[in-house]
């Protein structure tokens, strides 16, 4: 690390132990500019901050930069997942988790989704499912499925896709006909995902659905397969 840069990384860390609340979040923008190791434990520091905010924002950052210490980013985000106050906090953590691919977290993902009803939470711990590719998600996401939040329903749809488990197709069929466009357009994106003849089967159904974006979408899929 040069001098100049010793420096930058120095203040900025002073800055995050600062009292007032808007030197540390000016302090942890600025950080953005150092080297990926020295931000990363500049993260690490603000993940612990006493406002919401900050957390908030270094917990999201560490899903870009985290896999610098994969160790340590997965202690830091389990740490927020599971004890932090705020739930915004927590669906972030889950959300880096997914992004860093962390399946050692997926057991504690679980038990986060059955113990909450907080629909943005859910969300996020069943898109972070989606990313960690790991084929124990699979009971899970089905249980999402089931969801009466429409968005955590789709999030399982696409998570789902994102497994490509072709067991996940008899699930999703029924779906081609759901009232909503919106299920129906994310419905032929995981199919094209998944594929195989009954995948295939659906995505003929849904290239001739009433609404022009599902058609339009699911034809242009089927040209790619």
């Amino acid at each position: 690390m040069s001098e100049t840069l010793e420096t930058q990384f120095a203040t900025l860390r002073e800055q995050l132990a600062a009292d007032d609340m808007g030197t540390r979040m000016k302090a942890l923008h600025a950080s953005r500019s150092l080297p990926i190791s020295e931000r990363f434990t500049l993260l690490l520091i603000a993940a612990n901050d006493s406002y919401a905010r900050i957390r908030y924002d270094a917990i999201s950052q560490i899903g870009s930069v985290g896999h610098v210490d994969l160790q340590k980013s997965l202690e830091v985000l389990s740490d927020r997942l599971n004890i932090d106050p705020e739930i915004d906090v927590r669906a972030a953590a889950a959300a880096s988790l997914g992004s860093l691919q962390l399946t050692q977290a997926f057991d504690l993902l679980k038990t986060a989704y059955e113990s909450t009803n907080d629909w943005m939470f859910q969300f996020s711990i069943v898109a972070a499912i989606g990313e960690l590719g790991d084929p124990q998600g699979f009971d899970l996401l089905a249980e999402a499925l089931q969801s009466p939040n429409e968005l955590v329903k789709i999030a399982a749809i696409g998570s789902l896709g994102d497994l490509g488990d072709l067991n996940a197709v008899s699930l999703l069929m029924p779906l081609t006909d759901d009232p909503d466009w919106q299920i129906r357009h994310r419905i032929s994106q995981s199919l094209a995902q998944i594929g195989g003849d009954e995948a295939k089967a659906g995505l003929e159904k849904l290239a001739k659905d009433p609404m022009p974006q599902v058609a339009e979408s699911t034809q242009a899929l089927i040209a790619l397969l």
